[in-house]
């Protein structure tokens, strides 16, 4: 699976092209660094100073390498597929192993860090409902409104907790539909695919 890279994105990353492969590993350090530790201004500025070009070279280059490491390791590309997908931007040979030896020196490591960044959603338990009826008020004898209560419980870091939700039928069969045909995309090819090259 080839890295799709925007135009803006490959012009970032062609700024690198005249810096060399020192600078080039040096930012290629900076990116990893900045992706274990959070963004750092001073760091950038720093790494403009010893390396003797703009600050804002810097910022761009290291923005481009950490979109260019941060997808692969993603998508666990191969190492010919990560060739294949930095060859368009003409880097010299010597540039291009660079890039492929820090994106297989990093790739696990990468990971770890995206998935700890990933959001912990709750997750389903259990679900009490009931359906209240309400025949009548004192002004208006006749009307009948129904009203359905969901008592969701979740499941959230060893925590539980229970969420009440109350809605009318309409409205739940609507939700119910939009379910039903979010399940059936998921049994299309292209989900399927999707899902597929996401594990």
């Amino acid at each position: 699976m080839l890295l799709v890279l925007s135009e803006a994105q490959k012009a970032a990353l062609g700024e690198l092209l005249p810096l060399g492969t020192a600078a080039v590993g040096e930012l290629g350090r900076l990116a990893v660094e900045l992706l274990r530790r959070g963004a750092a201004p001073r760091a950038c500025e720093a790494a403009a100073r010893k390396l003797n070009i703009g600050a804002e070279v810097v910022q761009h280059g290291v923005e481009g390498l950490t979109y260019l490491l941060t997808e692969s390791s993603k998508l666990m590309i191969s190492e010919i597929d990560f060739q294949d997908s930095i060859h368009i931007l003409g880097f010299p040979d010597e540039l291009n192993k660079l890039l492929l030896q820090l994106y297989l020196d990093n790739r696990k490591e990468i990971r770890r860090i995206l998935s700890e960044l990933a959001p912990k959603l709750p997750s389903y338990h259990s679900l009490e409902w009931r359906l209240d009826v309400q025949l009548a008020r004192r002004s208006l004898r006749q009307q009948i409104e129904p009203a359905v209560t969901i008592k969701l419980h979740l499941n959230q870091n060893e925590d539980q907790s229970a969420r009440v939700l109350q809605t009318d039928p309409s409205t739940l069969l609507h939700l119910i539909q939009q379910l039903e045909q979010a399940l059936g995309e998921m049994k299309t090819n292209h989900c399927r695919r999707i899902v597929r090259n996401m594990k």
